[in-house]
């Protein structure tokens, strides 16, 4: 059972065999097939509402591509609530932010993991602006120069009815996976969410239902769906 606890965070280290684990390999199987014509290098993960899973799902499908010997960069691009750098462990001094108000390169602050062929760009400090900082030059710039140093660039974002924040960013990638929790969000604010993203002509493509009940067994899983209506 996936929970959202710290010790569930990374499933698809902790438990590649498992039946969630598996779940994660399937969504990025079919993130790959839902654009079978175009490159998807650049997927934003965002969610309509807090707590509906989404850094849980990023962290996990950035695990899976590394493991499938891609090479990652997981960004924090919450830079009001940041939460990548504790799940990782890692240092979030300096990140994002600073690179986006021109204080360090973005080299300077990628950081490697424990994990093979993935690296952690974490939001920094948490700025007055983050909206201002997003909105400028810099972040397409960013992400123009470090597409040509991975395979892979997997963005969190913070909810996108909650700020600007995650539009900005969804703007600029190829493609936005929309994590759903079951039972926690009403229909009409997904639609919202979608009508949204579909006004920064963000790509959307599909959603992930988050902790869905089965019947038939007592467990919950991840449901994905590339037709968001």
């Amino acid at each position: 059972m996936l929970r959202q606890t710290a010790d569930a965070k990374l499933i698809m280290e902790l438990n590649p065999m498992s039946h969630i684990s598996e779940a994660y390999r399937t969504l990025k199987t079919n993130i790959q097939f839902s654009k079978w014509d175009e490159t998807l290098r650049t997927i934003v993960v965002t969610s309509t509402l807090a707590g509906e899973g989404k850094t849980t799902t990023i962290c996990n499908l950035a695990i899976s591509y590394a493991k499938e010997g891609k090479k990652v960069l997981l960004i924090d691009g919450d830079m009001r609530k940041p939460t990548i750098h504790r799940i990782f462990s890692i240092n979030n001094r300096i990140g994002l932010s600073n690179v986006l108000a021109n204080q360090y390169t973005v080299s300077e602050v990628i950081r490697s993991s424990s994990i093979d062929n993935l690296n952690i760009l974490p939001s920094g400090p948490i700025p007055p602006n983050p909206v201002e900082l997003l909105s400028s030059p810099n972040l397409t710039v960013m992400l123009k120069d470090i597409r040509e140093s991975y395979d892979m660039i997997l963005i969190d974002t913070p909810p996108i009815l909650s700020v600007a924040d995650g539009l900005i960013i969804s703007s600029l990638s190829d493609g936005v996976v929309l994590v759903v929790q079951a039972g926690k969000v009403k229909r009409q604010l997904i639609i919202k969410s979608k009508e949204k993203l579909e006004y920064v002509k963000a790509p959307i493509l599909g959603a992930v239902l988050n902790n869905k009940k089965s019947k038939k067994i007592e467990t919950q899983y991840y449901e994905y769906n590339s037709n968001l209506e």
